[in-house]
């Protein structure tokens, strides 16, 4: 096994890994999670299950509606993570409805109560953000920016300006899953510009398709190939725990080599 040593020279590339809470059960999660940061998983997104999830494809999707079949709600997010937290960076990925519904003072207090680091909500564009990031920000959490191809210099130059723990690199237009590949070597030099913030890319990134995206990147965040394996009712809950890890494991080691 290759052992990595992070110097100032040499900084070794983050993984992000996706998981929906409370799917295939609650008590999975918090060992799914615990298990993901012992395998070198840098930052856990916690899925907020919900009904329509616009951004992503139909892998994350059947898992958002089975945990929500299984009766997941949202006070189960906020005792998972109270469990989690303490042991990796932890982030909520969720949409926009329930932080409006529920209010986004509440859950910034919930993520502080929990240690949670901040939040991705991926249908909340840049713009419509702007009157909630001096509440998170000011609480100490991150709310992480999304920039895409299609995005002009001028709108990568304002978002990488104000992007904060860091950017979230949407690898091509679409949704999560589809394993499409671009050259995204323009935009991250466009990116680098205008910020030191990290740049992470997601979408499409998987064991086979990670070393080649991560290339003039910071780090890569993955989803639908740990989720895949959590679907698999064939593999009783410590396969599937020893699918996801040795996935992050191989990802960890092909994108630092």
């Amino acid at each position: 096994m290759t052992h990595f040593i992070e110097t100032k020279e040499y900084i070794l590339k983050k993984l992000v890994a996706y998981i929906t809470t409370g799917f295939p059960s609650l008590d999975f999660t918090v060992d799914a999670a615990l298990a993901l940061a012992e395998a070198g998983v840098d930052t856990l997104e916690l899925g907020m299950p919900f009904s329509d999830p616009v951004a992503d494809g139909p892998v994350i999707e059947a898992a958002n509606l089975k945990a929500l079949q299984n009766g997941f709600k949202l006070d189960h997010l906020f005792d998972i993570s109270a469990k989690i937290a303490p042991h990796i960076d932890t982030l909520w990925m969720g949409y926009f409805n329930p932080f409006y519904h529920r209010g986004m003072e509440n859950f910034i207090a919930e993520a502080k109560q929990a240690g949670v680091n901040g939040f991705i909500i991926p249908d909340l564009p840049y713009e419509e953000a702007q009157p909630y990031k001096p509440l998170i920000e000011s609480a100490g959490l991150s709310l992480i920016d999304f920039i895409a191809p299609t995005d002009s210099r001028e709108r990568i130059g304002e978002i990488a300006a104000e992007a904060r723990k860091f950017i979230y690199l949407v690898a091509y237009a679409g949704i999560t899953g589809t394993g499409k590949s671009e050259d995204l070597q323009g935009i991250v030099s466009d990116i680098k510009r205008f910020t030191d913030t990290p740049v992470y890319v997601g979408f499409g990134v998987d064991q086979h398709t990670a070393k080649e995206k991560a290339k003039g990147v910071d780090g890569v965040i993955v989803g639908s190939a740990f989720v895949k394996v959590l679907l698999d009712d064939s593999l009783s809950d410590m396969q599937k725990i020893a699918g996801i890890t040795a996935i992050a494991k191989e990802i960890k080691e092909k994108i630092n080599t």
